[in-house]
């Protein structure tokens, strides 16, 4: 749409807070966005694919914000998942964004200091926090692109000994931020190991000897986004994140409208860790099946009435449906190394493809999470909890 208007109203309650799960709330605007377009397509004749075909964002468009986009492969991930959704009986499709880093003109930073200790070791010292993204091995694993050092000589170090400020730590921005401060470092180290006759190579010791010349010294890399645009700088051409993340997902349910299996399709701009970003997918499609299906935390008057964590919903093991992760590499210009971050988009088209999903099983149509009164939250919750 050429013109957007947006508002937002904050409210005070007397409710406890909420975290982000992911995402920041983009989960349930997807939910309400992508069921309209589940709706749309539905009064035009059209499946969920082709609708999303025909309106998905490509490179020199304008997102919602205003910013023209540079390229992004959200056609692709609907190219990658268009064969499991129509090739599949009771089947919902929807896509998800979500922005890489703070924005709206506020400057995005990220430091890193790799110190060379005695003993010929590396440690990587960031402010950003390790929440199971897997930011200390990307960073580890940035650190041996840059220099040749092997692994073994490295250590990942989450502390304030050493002044890295970060701002907030979410889990797309440490990475980005993060790694992309880590390779100005790096190659400030790298000049000082040339300086000493580092030969890079998978000898550890061999590396250790070198390093062991550089002991006490350190090198600082910082990255700083302070390009962004201010929501009210109405004269600027709008730039108001660093990047976005772009992803369809395909929820397939069986015969007897159980959870079947889930195809991701993630633009992640790069692909650094296979093992670690496929878990990132898997672990943020657990949650968002749970968002959609189960889980839920009642309040009366401010009060949270269930207190015990297996009581939530949340989905075991068991309950989990085969995954199937597709990565497109479309590089974004100021990642490391083109890379985009992806710890929160994970959830972000999971409830919607799941409501998409139920449809297509039984002809109608849910508002409102978690959608319990479904065939798959039924398999899951048992006669007990229904």
């Amino acid at each position: 749409m050429p013109a957007v208007d947006v508002e937002s109203l904050a409210v005070y309650t007397n409710n406890p807070p909420c975290g982000a799960m992911r995402g920041f709330g983009v989960g349930q605007v997807a939910f309400a966005l992508e069921g309209c377009l589940d709706r749309l397509a539905d009064r035009l004749g059209l499946d969920g694919w082709e609708i999303r075909w025909r309106n998905a964002l490509a490179e020199g468009d304008r997102f919602g914000t205003g910013q023209k986009l540079g390229p992004i492969g959200l056609k692709r991930t609907l190219e990658a998942v268009r064969e499991a959704y129509r090739g599949a009986r009771y089947a919902g499709i929807a896509c998800g964004v979500k922005n890489v880093g703070i924005g709206n003109g506020v400057d995005d930073s990220g430091e890193t200091v790799l110190e060379v200790t005695a003993l010929g070791a590396v440690r990587i010292f960031t402010g950003f926090t390790e929440m199971g993204q897997g930011l200390l091995t990307v960073m580890a694993q940035t650190v041996c692109e840059e220099t040749g050092l092997p692994p073994a000589v490295l250590e990942g170090m989450v502390s304030t000994r050493q002044p890295v400020p970060c701002g907030m730590t979410t889990a797309s921005r440490g990475p980005v931020l993060a790694c992309s401060a880590t390779i100005r470092a790096a190659r400030k180290l790298k000049d000082a190991l040339d300086g000493v006759g580092y030969r890079p190579g998978p000898d550890a010791n061999e590396a250790r000897r070198s390093l062991v010349r550089l002991a006490g010294r350190t090198f600082f890399g910082e990255y700083v986004c302070d390009w962004t645009t201010d929501i009210a700088d109405i004269d600027r051409e709008p730039v108001t994140h660093l990047t976005y993340g772009f992803a369809t997902q395909v929820v397939i349910l069986d015969d007897q409208g159980r959870l079947e299996r889930v195809v991701a399709a993630h633009d992640v701009g790069r692909v650094m860790n296979p093992l670690l970003l496929e878990g990132q997918i898997e672990g943020a499609i657990h949650m968002g099946l749970g968002q959609a299906l189960t889980e839920e935390l009642p309040v009366t008057d401010g009060v949270i009435q269930v207190t015990h964590l297996g009581r939530l919903g949340i989905l075991r093991a068991r309950h989990m449906p085969r995954v199937e992760c597709t990565f497109i590499e479309e590089p974004e210009k100021e990642g490391p190394y083109g890379a985009r971050g992806a710890g929160e988009i994970g959830t972000v088209p999971t409830s919607a493809a799941v409501a998409g999903a139920l449809r297509s099983f039984d002809r109608r149509w849910r508002n409102e999470l978690p959608m319990k009164d479904s065939a798959a939250a039924r398999a899951i919750l048992g006669p007990e909890r229904r």
